[in-house]
């Protein structure tokens, strides 16, 4: 089983905070739904046995596209690659869009069911106003709370975003945050920590003093608030950032921390074929006009042995499928499984890491820093 991604490098206007490729000059939005759709075309072969169980768009901001844009995009996956029955088709959304008139338009939400869309993942973000502004988000508290409300009426998979870690952000915001969602009666959650990445306006508002830096002792004190909360009110905290009651996981994520295959559609995208990585361009112009001359605008590696297990161990660690010794021992061999053991030893002992039926897993102590853990097992060539 493999999936696709399709990367939606549009976005009306900048979140400070925010490092993914995105313009927000729209006057390309059709010379790239045509290049997207020329890539697909193009790539077709690279799947040729496998079948597509999820179709992801992400971005950037997908739901700037118009519903036409939508369903050709989709109707190409289905006329060049093999697509199971009832795929996962995930549209990430902001909320202003959700509320804006266009989508007040009659059978707005029914025409996006129409047209396969079966899961939607709003990025709210945080429901209160100063939080929102202090990122530059482009939709408001009542839109927040008046996305969902509208999108519950006709999705039932539905996912949000939330951001923890705010500066200013205190304890009582984010549980009122969290309580918020619940109250809702969402299934899935997907939480981050604020980062500050280089080269965002967050990174040069902190400074100049303009914004306080992260803390991140808080920023972990509210993670476990949020696992807590959330494993309390029947959510499973299956990779360290994703939070799904039972049916509801999201399966095109999960099946990258399984080490499915999957292809990245659009400037910036990744794909992976279990052996080699690759990636397009991060320049939408540059993409337009590379696909319009038949060039894929991508650079691949091939990934060594030692590459494919510290991958594997640093997925694994995030997930609640661990990692497998069993696996490692078959895939890299025994030397790899004494290295691991003999390095997990210290997480071990600090009670960071715990062995159960031959996987290696974090601890509720060690969940949030599962990612500098796995650096401390990675295989160094």
């Amino acid at each position: 089983m493999s999936g696709i991604y399709i990367h939606i490098p549009f976005c009306k206007q900048a979140c400070h905070y925010c490092d993914f490729h995105f313009s927000t000059q729209l006057g390309k939005k059709e010379a790239m739904v045509n290049a997207l759709i020329k890539e697909m075309e193009q790539r077709k072969e690279e799947l040729p046995n496998e079948l597509v169980e999820t179709i992801y768009f992400g971005g950037g901001t997908p739901s700037v596209l118009s519903n036409d844009e939508i369903e050709r995009l989709i109707q190409t996956v289905y006329n060049n690659y093999k697509v199971i029955d009832q795929p996962e088709i995930t549209l990430e959304a902001n909320p202003d869009d959700l509320v804006s008139s266009r989508a007040q338009s009659r059978d707005f939400f029914a025409n996006y069911i129409k047209i396969g869309i079966n899961r939607l993942s709003i990025g709210i973000q945080s429901f209160f106003e100063e939080d929102l502004r202090l990122m530059n988000r482009a939709h408001n508290a009542t839109e927040a709370e008046n996305c969902i409300r509208e999108a519950t009426k006709y999705f039932d998979n539905i996912s949000i975003d939330l951001i923890y870690g705010i500066p200013g952000m205190s304890n009582g915001r984010w549980k009122t945050n969290i309580q918020k969602a619940l109250d809702f009666g969402l299934p899935h959650i997907s939480s981050y920590a604020l980062t500050v990445e280089p080269r965002t306006a967050l990174k040069k508002f902190i400074e100049k003093g303009v914004v306080p830096d992260v803390d991140d002792e808080q920023a972990q004190e509210q993670f476990h608030i949020l696992v807590d909360t959330l494993e309390a009110n029947g959510f499973v905290n299956y990779e360290i950032s994703n939070f799904g009651k039972l049916g509801y996981f999201s399966k095109n994520n999960t099946s990258y921390w399984l080490g499915k295959t999957y292809l990245g559609i659009g400037p910036s995208a990744h794909s992976f074929d279990g052996e080699h990585r690759s990636w397009n361009i991060r320049n939408n112009n540059k993409y337009i006009k590379s696909i319009e001359e038949g060039v894929l605008p991508n650079e691949t590696e091939t990934l060594t042995q030692t590459d494919r297990y510290n991958e594997y161990v640093m997925t694994g660690l995030r997930t609640i499928w661990g990692v497998s010794l069993e696996r490692i021992a078959t895939e890299f061999g025994t030397n790899y499984v004494e290295y691991l053991n003999q390095q997990s030893q210290k997480f071990l002992e600090q009670g960071l890491l715990h062995l159960s039926e031959g996987k290696l897993l974090t601890t509720k102590k060690g969940k949030f820093l599962a990612d500098g853990i796995a650096s401390d097992l990675f295989f160094l060539r």
